[in-house]
């Protein structure tokens, strides 16, 4: 970088960790159109005259709530919000007088990770002229937080609440819009949703440094990252940038799409995304849910490692209020690392949130997981969790299962339905001992559930991939 254009980069990191002060200000995050999560203590803060008072105040109840600015020039309160509702105004008073305008109450959502949740309707997704078109939702409100990372925590960020318009939608994500359409479908609440996210990058960048390099397995790990001139890969500085200037609004939730930008170096990753999400539950002050979709078949180099991430990325199913939403039917193209089809996506993660968050009864939104394996004879039988009235194929044979013998050698099984479980075989394994289904980088099978939710990826086994 020249040196006047980092001169300019520092100036803006400057201006974004240290506000001026006199008058009141507020993080970009608390602006008009902006959306409260109903039925909380939500914070409210920001920067004012030290010494000075501030007065808080909600049209919906008139309640006043002060904090006193402290030494540092900082202020930070709770205000209690009622259920779903609006348009309101936010006052908040001392030196002078800010008035929050079109504030609604309902539920808020975080989405992030890389490209795939970052990609929108300018990126030629499904039927995307015609969602830009009807994208006419004045109570899905918008937050898209710009690119930014820093080595140091900023407290605010370029972005500014707007309202879902086909002028504002076709430029943001995606699965975070199709998310927050379904949950409003369902709700009739107010909806925000908080975009932060960042193409090619790895998880390492979106938790906190500090934890990163506290644990061998993690920063050994992230020593490891490939570094580029296009986007960060050191631990800790989109975490920074991006999720630090908006702690601690409150929100309901997290959905999440990555995984592929640590496809190379697999072995911490179960780990990283349980440090991740109780770093962010602990920082927000909020032991919110976390969703995410398993990362798509595709044709990766040599190098790459994608199933053992999705085995991972299953593995994360055992920290608390998670939940994993399975994409690889949704893949028309393997050689493209961006499945067009995110209208589904969204909705999927929807089905977790309004099934587990809101209680929306009949919903079936758990994707067939491996649970055990039974070996009879020269057959071997799998069976699953989260089967309710069967499985099915599409196609005339089921694909994708291979079978191996104490040599460890992999050859192509044949498997068949009986009830809820699958019989793998292969003429050319006698004694069998281990299965594995769709376990490679770009492997779409054909076995769902009668619902139509597709069975994630496995295997039995444990060997060196």
């Amino acid at each position: 970088m020249k040196a006047g254009l980092k001169s300019i980069a520092l100036l803006i990191v400057f201006i974004l960790a240290v506000p001026s002060f006199g008058q009141i200000k507020l993080p970009a995050v608390m602006g008009d159109n902006m959306v409260l999560q109903q039925n909380s203590e939500v914070a409210i803060w920001g920067w004012g005259d030290p010494g000075s008072m501030i007065k808080v105040t909600g049209s919906w109840n008139k309640d006043t709530v002060r904090s006193l600015v402290s030494n540092q020039a900082e202020w930070f309160l709770k205000l209690r919000t009622p259920s779903a509702g609006g348009p309101f105004t936010v006052s908040i008073k001392g030196s002078d007088e800010i008035v929050l305008k079109n504030v609604m109450i309902g539920e808020v959502w975080i989405c992030s990770g890389q490209s795939n949740m970052e990609w929108s309707a300018d990126s030629k997704i499904n039927n995307g002229d015609e969602e830009v078109k009807n994208a006419n939702h004045p109570n899905i409100r918008f937050f898209h937080v710009r690119k930014l990372g820093s080595e140091y925590p900023q407290k605010n960020c370029f972005a500014k609440w707007e309202a879902c318009t086909p002028e504002t939608m076709h430029s943001f994500s995606s699965v975070g819009y199709f998310f927050g359409r379904s949950i409003q479908e369902n709700l009739n609440v107010p909806i925000g949703i908080i975009e932060v996210a960042w193409g090619g990058t790895p998880a390492e960048v979106w938790v906190r440094a500090d934890l990163v390099a506290s644990d061998p397995l993690l920063s050994s790990c992230a020593e490891k990252l490939k570094k580029y001139d296009w986007w960060p890969a050191k631990p800790g500085v989109v975490y920074n940038g991006m999720i630090s200037p908006i702690l601690p609004y409150r929100i309901a939730g997290a959905i999440w799409y990555q995984g592929e930008g640590n496809a190379e170096s697999p072995e911490s990753y179960h780990k990283l995304m349980k440090t991740l999400i109780e770093n962010w539950r602990h920082d927000f002050a909020n032991d919110f849910p976390f969703y995410y979709v398993q990362i798509a078949p595709f044709t990766y180099g040599a190098d790459a490692k994608a199933p053992l991430i999705r085995e991972m990325q299953m593995q994360t199913m055992d920290v608390p209020k998670t939940g994993m939403v399975v994409v690889s039917d949704l893949v028309d193209d393997v050689k493209n690392i961006h499945p067009r089809n995110k209208q589904d996506v969204g909705k999927r993660l929807a089905g977790w949130a309004l099934a587990e968050n809101y209680n929306v009864k009949g919903l079936v939104y758990r994707h067939p997981l491996y649970k055990s394996m039974n070996i009879e004879k020269s057959k071997v039988r799998i069976a699953f969790d989260n089967i309710i009235t069967g499985l099915k194929a599409t196609g005339d044979e089921i694909t994708c299962f291979e079978i191996a013998g104490p040599d460890k050698v992999f050859r192509p099984a044949k498997a068949k339905i009986e009830g809820n479980t699958v019989l793998v075989s292969s003429k050319e394994v006698k004694t069998p001992v281990a299965v594995r289904f769709s376990f490679s980088n770009d492997g779409i099978g054909n076995l769902f559930s009668k619902e139509g939710l597709h069975v994630a990826p496995f295997r039995t086994d444990d060997w060196k991939y």
